[in-house]
């Protein structure tokens, strides 16, 4: 049965009943299983959606909706605060995950993932708490964040 099942493969035309016989047509040159085709000394770049710490901007989203309208008293800090729903804790990587409305005047309603400062802010977290948390736009980071009931 499998031999001929490998015949019935390695014939390059198939009868179809009242078709009669199709032709597959022939491999173009540029063809990857075309045995004699040149091989490329470019590497395709990747489509997939995995990234490297190098395809990962330097700058987060927080950043760039972050500006500042006005002047700022030099050392003053730049708070934001806001409520929002805790999506995932990253407690090895400081981050956590919060799904929030629109921040008036500084970003819109998204979730989206923060670095956390001091880490130990995500102890007691879980998915689905109900949380207030301060962003300090000039550190990058939230840095205070409160169970809501």
């Amino acid at each position: 049965m499998k031999s001929n099942l490998r015949l019935l493969l390695t014939i390059p035309s198939i009868l179809i009943p009242g078709c009669g016989a199709y032709e597959m047509p022939p491999l173009a040159t540029n063809h990857p299983a075309y045995t004699e085709a040149m091989v490329s000394t470019v590497t395709p770049s990747s489509r997939t959606l995995a990234y490297t710490q190098a395809d990962v901007p330097l700058t987060r989203p927080v950043l760039a909706a972050a500006a500042p309208q006005g002047k700022q008293a030099e050392g003053e800090s730049q708070m934001i605060v806001a409520d929002g729903k805790v999506v995932a804790t990253v407690p090895n990587a400081s981050q956590i995950v919060v799904e929030h409305g629109e921040i008036k005047g500084f970003m819109e309603a998204m979730t989206m993932g923060y670095r956390v400062d001091p880490a130990s802010l995500l102890e007691g977290l879980k998915f689905g708490d109900k949380v207030r948390f301060t962003i300090d736009v000039p550190k990058k980071a939230i840095v205070k964040i409160e169970k809501l009931k």
